[in-house]
């Protein structure tokens, strides 16, 4: 997809990117700034902040907090107000999830992952909603989720909380239109991020065959999306869910792959 914005597009327009210092976080605000955005980039961890905003330039500064506490989330919009008057956007970027049979999750597991990818988005949705968006009559949310949206075997959990999200985005979207803001969901396929190497070495190596385009997605195509849903295109698909993933949602592939070596179906267990 490549760059689709001009210099400075953006300029004027803020952003808040949550899991901003890595992977497609990075990727969408680099992006942004590129675009002429103030990028405000949230995450638990001060040093990979940091190194980040070596990359994002002038137009970037970062805050450390943590989504799933409701202290974090208003940190984060707060912050955000403070240096630039105003939120255009919120990137639910942050969330994670761990590879493991759906029999061997513990209710631990599942409620730490459904606590990062649906309670987290949801208090940030919250609160740009109230201490931004509402005020001004006007923003953008785009929640990120996953495809393909019927689940996906060894992640039954955030196949579930992904879903939660989706419907959540659209509550949000009827909820909040008389506001003018527009809330909408971006849902990933197979792309090329180094978290994908977390997962066993079987996996993201034929990850691009499970993907009709037969390639993984550009990191840099996900920010391009990003930024333009900033613009009216955003305000136009409220209430969507948008693919980026290939035609990955549209294609069912062999499990498990042939190279796992597992010809019993079960799912490979991740490496601790």
């Amino acid at each position: 997809m490549g760059r689709l914005l001009a210099a400075n597009a953006l300029r004027g327009k803020v952003a808040v990117v949550t899991g901003g210092g890595t992977n497609l976080g990075l990727a969408a605000a680099e992006e942004l700034a590129a675009s002429g955005a103030s990028v405000v980039i949230a995450g638990r961890r001060g040093e990979v902040l940091q190194a980040a905003l070596t990359r994002l330039g002038d137009n970037a500064s970062s805050v450390v907090a943590d989504i799933r506490e409701d202290e974090g989330a208003a940190a984060i919009i707060t912050a955000a107000l403070e240096r630039h008057g105003r939120l255009d956007l919120l990137l639910n970027n942050a969330g994670g999830q761990f590879w493991a049979p759906a029999e061997g999750i513990s209710t631990n597991g599942f409620a730490a992952v459904r606590r990062l990818n649906v309670e987290g988005t949801l208090r940030m949705c919250e609160a740009a909603w109230e201490l931004a968006m509402r005020v001004q009559e006007e923003g953008t949310i785009i929640n990120t989720t996953v495809s393909p949206h019927t689940g996906m075997p060894g992640m039954a959990h955030t196949g579930a909380a992904r879903a939660a999200v989706e419907s959540l985005t659209r509550d949000l979207a009827s909820r909040w239109s008389a506001d003018g803001v527009a809330v909408i969901a971006l849902a990933l396929g197979r792309l090329a991020t180094e978290s994908l190497k977390k997962y066993p070495e079987p996996i993201w190596k034929t990850a691009a065959q499970t993907v009709p385009l037969q390639r993984l997605g550009d990191t840099a195509d996900y920010g391009s999306l990003v930024s333009l849903l900033l613009g009216r295109a955003g305000r136009e698909l409220s209430g969507s869910v948008i693919d980026l993933d290939g035609g990955l949602a549209n294609w069912h592939g062999a499990w498990p792959p042939p190279e796992s070596g597992h010809t019993d179906g079960l799912v490979p267990t991740e490496a601790k």
